[in-house]
């Protein structure tokens, strides 16, 4: 997420009454997570096993709850809470807009698009030329979408991440100020879910179709023309390259990268990257031929068994 525009470090610092060290007039543009950092960003940490990444990521401000040396060329931001003080930074810059009406006055709607009645259309959301929004989806804030898309009833883009800090008191929400992109000739089915990135965009790339009952965590992105079969469950920060198809009932964990051209078969969990131009299946998914030569051999136990108790 960058800022509307540049900030000092002495000014960010003033927000979120903490120290600082760093030349008081050092740019800050922005803020986002790790993954997605570019030079003039804040990034948060606050867990000593992950200093050193927060550190030498491009990010050129880091908010951090421990006086360390600070590297050439960078800025630290002192905070007894970082994950409390990004959340502020969060509501300073992208806070919440009460909506006023169904269709925001705000949003740009292109030519011949139907928006078809009990939509809900957000602030500052962009649809474009020749897309058919069928009724009751629900389209949150600042969501960029293209043209020649179709999305059904009930489908919901733009909720928060599922990202929470565990407290004595209860979980702590990481408030979410990305975006949804999705865009031209993509199909979304009925009731899916897309959630927006927390500060970067989640996104659905040029030609993808994707069915009903899906959902797809914050800040992922959906390569060129994927095929993804209904009650796919796919976690937040994952990288699925271009024409990739994936089967019903599969479930994704968050941070992984699965190939271009691989196909993942129904009801496969993936738990780590997979290669493309490969097929995969099972939990934990695996090569297609090797997962099914284990279950062959799995099903040849019993008359082993057996074979083993008549030459007793």
């Amino acid at each position: 997420m960058k800022f509307p525009q540049a900030h000092t470090l002495q000014q960010i610092a003033t927000i979120i009454s903490s120290e600082f060290i760093g030349d008081p007039d050092f740019p800050v543009l922005g803020m986002n997570e790790i993954h997605v950092v570019t030079p003039g960003d804040i990034v948060f940490v606050d867990h000593p096993k992950y200093y050193d990444k927060a550190l030498e990521s491009a990010a050129t401000v880091v908010l951090i709850n421990k006086k360390v040396d600070c590297p050439e060329g960078k800025a630290l931001l002192i905070s007894d809470d970082p994950f409390r003080d990004f959340n502020k930074l969060t509501k300073y810059f992208r806070p919440f807009e009460k909506s006023t009406s169904l269709i925001s006055p705000s949003s740009s709607i292109g030519d011949n698009t139907i928006i078809q009645p009990g939509t809900f259309v957000g602030n500052n959301v962009v649809i474009g030329d020749n897309c058919l929004i069928h009724a009751n989806v629900s389209i949150y804030d600042n969501t960029i979408i293209g043209n020649n898309v179709t999305i059904h009833s009930g489908t919901v883009l733009g909720a928060d991440a599922f990202y929470y800090k565990k407290r004595p008191e209860g979980f702590d929400k990481l408030i979410s100020g990305g975006r949804i992109i999705i865009e031209d000739n993509v199909d979304l089915g009925s009731l899916c879910s897309i959630d927006r990135g927390v500060t970067g965009n989640t996104t659905v790339k040029e030609g993808t179709k994707i069915d009903n009952q899906v959902h797809i965590g914050h800040d992922t992105v959906i390569g060129k023309k994927c095929l993804i079969a209904s009650q796919v469950g796919i976690a937040g920060c994952v990288i699925i390259e271009d024409e990739v198809t994936i089967w019903g009932q599969v479930g994704i964990t968050s941070g992984i990268t699965i190939g271009t051209k691989a196909v993942i078969s129904a009801q496969s969990g993936v738990s780590k990257s997979l290669e493309g131009n490969k097929s995969y299946f099972g939990t934990p998914a695996d090569d297609f031929r090797k997962k099914y030569k284990e279950i062959a051999s799995i099903r040849q136990i019993p008359g082993i068994i057996e074979k083993l108790k008549d030459n007793e």
